[in-house]
């Protein structure tokens, strides 16, 4: 088994470590379903994962292609709708959720609406929210997986689709999101980033092998943190990588973009 690897996979791997047994995680396709399945074969078995479309705690022998995906409801635990996965948000039964977007600022906020112009004529026009603001606002832990670059990591974001921490410390709470909520890690090919306790601002908390921090701030366009306990990403072990490549994305649909 080869230890190379690519940025997805890598992202992938690094991505599945952050899930506990024994928790529930909303998912989409791609990099997080492929990172929840990968945790559910190393280290996280009963880990469960809801689909937005309401299938929960299927066994995922191959990667769904949509949060609809029949292979989302195959023996799993329930068969809902989505209303039944709004409603296990709301009522705080998620511990994590995966999320993406077209910009992300200093505070975790995130914009999947449009870049550019005005929202009635924007440049570019996005899927939008779909079900990722109720998964901002309720799941107890908010993930993203995305490519690091300067126009993606931005000062502020051009719309507000999904919160993260709003404002900074105290900004959730004072818009009547539930306390503990927020924000978790965000995960690129360079490194992973989480919160500052005391400001809610992100941080640089691991560098993946060979990144230098001047590299991670030349892909960004705010200034970050960087956290006092500053560490090396551990590369994807053998093991990690057979699972993703024999089992979890053996067609390589996702890891081999």
């Amino acid at each position: 088994m080869s230890l190379d690897y690519n940025d997805m996979e890598l992202m992938v791997c690094v991505a599945s470590r952050f899930l506990e047994d024994n928790t529930m995680v909303v998912v989409g396709t791609g990099g997080p379903c492929a990172a929840t399945m990968l945790a559910q074969r190393s280290h996280a078995p009963n880990l469960v994962a809801m689909f937005e479309a309401g299938g929960a705690g299927a066994q995922l022998r191959a990667l769904p292609i949509s949060v609809g995906d029949s292979r989302t409801w195959h023996r799993g635990i329930t068969s809902g709708s989505m209303a039944d996965t709004m409603n296990a948000l709301a009522r705080g039964q998620v511990d994590y959720c995966f999320l993406g977007g077209a910009q992300i600022d200093p505070y975790g906020n995130l914009n999947s609406t449009f870049v550019g112009g005005s929202y009635d004529k924007p440049k570019v026009r996005f899927p939008g929210s779909g079900g990722a603001n109720d998964l901002a606002s309720f799941a107890w832990r908010t993930m993203v997986i995305t490519p690091q670059d300067p126009r993606r990591f931005v000062e502020q974001v051009e719309f507000l689709t999904s919160p993260g921490y709003l404002t900074g410390r105290g900004g959730r709470e004072a818009a009547g999101l539930p306390p503990g909520t927020g924000p978790y890690k965000v995960v690129t090919q360079l490194a992973v980033l989480g919160y500052c306790p005391e400001t809610c601002r992100m941080r640089v908390e691991s560098l993946h092998p060979g990144i230098s921090l001047q590299q991670v701030r030349d892909a960004t366009s705010f200034e970050l943190l960087v956290s006092d306990d500053l560490a090396e990403t551990q590369a994807p072990t053998e093991r990690e990588l057979r699972l993703l490549r024999t089992e979890v994305d053996p067609q390589g649909m996702f890891i081999r973009r």
